[in-house]
């Protein structure tokens, strides 16, 4: 049953019992609403409500029943006073996670899912909560049992800290943590952003992308034909792993245009890219992809059976499985470093790539940094 249909057969219950209080949603939070005693005036009953700062998730209804049959039985015996209901929201918001459990995460992902903004593609929700969220709360539950501590700002600082810095998973996991934290209302150290740094290209990997010559090389190494239609795909149109299968193909023909459409149901959402370089699209073959869509590898992609994770995982495995001196994401990177020698607007890659400007700009700071220098030195010598 969902929440909607729980909360009406809940309210109906109490009407049934003749108790005349009822469970509330207001946007993503919960409240109780009825005749309770006047705060201004003694012996006046007046419609009001108690904010109870509970998420509109089955497990926020199941604590809302529970507070609102104590504020019954205060009724009841003429115990109720607002001097404690004033303070319930503050103190709930302080007391109410005061340990990890198996409810409190399933509260979390049923708030997460229940954002209307993430509604739009149930698919990449899913997605992004089993690879960006998830793995990053299980660790935090796993220090905070290491520990022994409960829910507090170290207990997340140190799981921030167990991941590499200037790693994409501790920016991931900045990202989660501090999602859960606002959820839970638990106030992060005021240098946390700065703490998460990290998101884009390791230290190690900052010079070790691969040329223009390493990718067509690698290319030819690759006995299947439809895995080399996945590696030229990616490195032609800087695609992230799971998007190669959902794209259409219809304008790689001579005849159109060649820009492909990423379909809504990816992780970012719909966006258009252009082929950098366009004469890769022959030397990859890829024209063909525009009459035989399905010459592609046979990858399981209903969304109603697997995730967005799992389709590029498989990508993923097979780059290892062939042995290949790149990986999926190393062609992405050179394909927006790409962007940036040919003089791109960061705008517009970072729109191609589905990601923010911020993002694009953070990943590839130093790409671009020394692009804009270079154009600064070029226009002042040009002068001379």
């Amino acid at each position: 049953m969902d929440l909607r249909s729980k909360l009406i057969s809940i309210n109906r219950d109490l009407v049934s019992k003749g108790i005349t209080l009822r469970i509330e949603q207001r946007g993503q939070k919960l409240n109780l609403r009825g005749p309770l005693p006047s705060q201004k005036t003694n012996g006046l009953i007046e419609t009001q409500r108690i904010s109870l700062n509970l998420s509109a998730t089955l497990y926020g209804l199941k604590e809302a029943q529970k507070i609102l049959q104590l504020v019954v039985l205060q009724l009841q015996h003429h115990q109720f006073d607002w001097k404690h209901w004033k303070k319930y929201r503050i103190q709930n918001k302080k007391k109410k996670y005061n340990s990890f459990t198996i409810d409190v995460i399933k509260d979390f992902e049923q708030a997460f899912f229940n954002d209307p903004n993430r509604r739009k593609s149930l698919s990449g929700t899913r997605t992004t909560w089993s690879s960006a969220y998830l793995p990053y709360l299980r660790r935090l539950i796993k220090q905070s049992e290491s520990q022994k501590e409960k829910l507090n700002k170290d207990v997340f600082c140190k799981t921030l800290m167990s991941y590499t810095e200037n790693s994409r998973s501790r920016q991931q996991c900045a990202t989660a943590l501090n999602a859960f934290a606002q959820h839970i209302d638990l106030s992060l150290p005021d240098d946390w952003r700065s703490q998460s740094s990290g998101y884009g290209l390791h230290k190690a990997k900052f010079r070790d992308l691969p040329s223009d010559d390493l990718i067509k090389e690698t290319w030819l190494k690759i006995p299947n034909q439809s895995w080399r239609l996945v590696f030229g795909l990616m490195a032609t149109f800087g695609l992230r792993n799971h998007e190669v299968f959902f794209c259409d193909f219809s304008c790689l023909s001579n005849k159109q245009d060649q820009v492909i459409r990423v379909f809504p149901t990816t992780k970012t959402g719909e966006h258009q890219s252009w082929p950098f370089y366009p004469e890769w699209i022959e030397l990859f073959e890829l024209a063909k992809l525009a009459k035989e869509p399905k010459s592609l590898p046979s990858v399981k992609v209903d969304l109603n059976k697997t995730t967005l994770q799992q389709v590029g995982r498989r990508v993923a495995e097979q780059f290892r499985r062939y042995k290949l001196p790149v990986t999926p994401y190393d062609l992405r990177h050179a394909w927006a470093i790409r962007t940036i020698h040919i003089g791109l607007p960061d705008t517009v890659a970072a729109r191609m790539m589905g990601h923010s400007v911020a993002i694009h700009t953070r990943t590839y700071h130093h790409w671009i940094t020394r692009r804009d220098q270079q154009k600064a030195v070029d226009a002042a010598l040009s002068k001379n």
